[in-house]
């Protein structure tokens, strides 16, 4: 159960550091509705994370197990796809950089959050969670390795649960925060807003990066033990 908690760490972090959710929870604590807004998102942004990695678990456990003298080479396949899916999507992030003194091209949509309610910032939670290509991007390499393992059943929750709760810590974090400390922390989450919304696209860099290596590193492993 430990080694398997370790190998999803990194990837759970990965949907943890994404800007885009970072910045619509922000929005929804500057809103006129910021309490229930930004519940909402949290509460729909946390079960769209535990679908997708649920479904991608159920479906990895198809994968042939993999032991000791017989590595799982469907399993290493799909991580090395994985692993160098993320670089390539590393390569497309660098150069969508803006160019210096180029204000960030924000999606219009963004500008709606304003008018969230909860049940709206939970629908779109749950959207911007479950059909978000980085989160399945993501949580399809821990998926491989939750469903290879020896771990079963009720066995698995653990994992998928401990995974869904990180990759929303940085949604979390701001939701409980605000709720203690609300006045105190308008102007900082402002200025954070500005500073992810520049530096979007070279985050995303570093992190397809790291855990393109990363998950290409896991499957020569599995490939060539």
């Amino acid at each position: 159960m430990g080694s398997v908690v370790g190998e999803l760490l990194p990837f759970a972090l990965g949907i943890a550091i994404s800007p885009l959710p970072i910045i619509v929870v922000i929005l929804t604590l500057l809103s006129p509705k910021a309490r229930t807004s930004s519940l909402g998102f949290l509460i729909g942004w946390i079960v769209g994370i535990l679908v997708v990695i649920g479904v991608l678990t159920a479906l990895s456990t198809f994968l042939p197990d993999r032991d000791d003298s017989e590595p799982g080479v469907p399993a290493g396949l799909a991580k090395l796809v994985v692993g160098v899916l993320l670089v390539v999507l590393a390569v497309g992030q660098w150069r969508k950089r803006p160019k210096p003194g180029e204000e960030p091209k924000l999606p219009g949509w963004m500008q709606k959050v304003d008018a969230f309610d909860f049940a709206a910032a939970l629908r779109f939670g749950l959207f911007l969670s479950a059909v978000n290509p980085k989160t399945y991007i993501f949580s399809l390499s821990v998926a491989i390795d939750l469903g290879v393992s020896d771990l079963e059943g009720t066995e698995l929750l653990v994992p998928i649960v401990v995974f869904a709760v990180i990759a929303a810590s940085t949604v979390l974090v701001p939701v409980v925060a605000y709720a203690i400390a609300a006045d105190r922390l308008r102007a900082p989450l402002a200025a954070l807003h500005v500073w992810l919304s520049r530096e979007n696209n070279t985050i995303m860099c570093v992190l397809f990066l790291v855990l393109g290596f990363s998950a290409v590193g896991s499957s020569i492993g599995i490939l060539w033990p």
